[in-house]
């Protein structure tokens, strides 16, 4: 399929496939004789992917890193090194979720405690949801771009 057929099929625009041909998270397409970009079919599930993962605030790094242990060789076929590279990497995310779900879970009792009250008085309570709290913990480090 060509790009623009991609781009449809996935719901996003031409710059987009574009873009995440650019950053590695789509392979290189092969080109027609004509020179035009020709996807596979499975491509669309990709790139429904790495959209879907964007909405859901997961960085451009990141979800390069997932794919890249999903494409590990050896992960279909039970490879030992290769199910332990995604185990790790998915490990990390739970973590990094449950971080976040705390944290919107927090946002939504400081905006409940405001709709309640009708009005600021002091603080404001979705400011205060929103203040930074302690630091990550040290020697975690987040998925660098390559």
């Amino acid at each position: 399929m060509r790009i623009g057929e991609l781009a449809a099929a996935a719901d996003v625009n031409i710059t987009a496939i574009r873009f995440y041909e650019a950053e590695r998270l789509l392979d290189p397409p092969a080109r027609t004789a004509a020179n035009y970009r020709s996807y596979a079919s499975d491509t669309v599930q990709r790139v429904r992917f790495i959209r879907r993962a964007q909405q859901l605030g997961f960085s451009l790094a990141e979800i390069r890193g997932f794919l890249g242990a999903l494409s590990t060789p050896g992960l279909r076929d039970g490879t030992p090194i290769a199910s332990r590279k995604l185990r790790a990497f998915a490990s990390e995310k739970l973590d990094d979720l449950a971080a976040r779900v705390r944290d919107l879970q927090r946002m939504q009792r400081g905006i409940r405690l405001l709709v309640a009250r009708g009005r600021v008085d002091g603080p404001c309570p979705v400011l205060e949801a929103l203040a930074p709290c302690a630091p990550p913990p040290r020697g975690r480090r987040r998925a660098q771009a390559a």
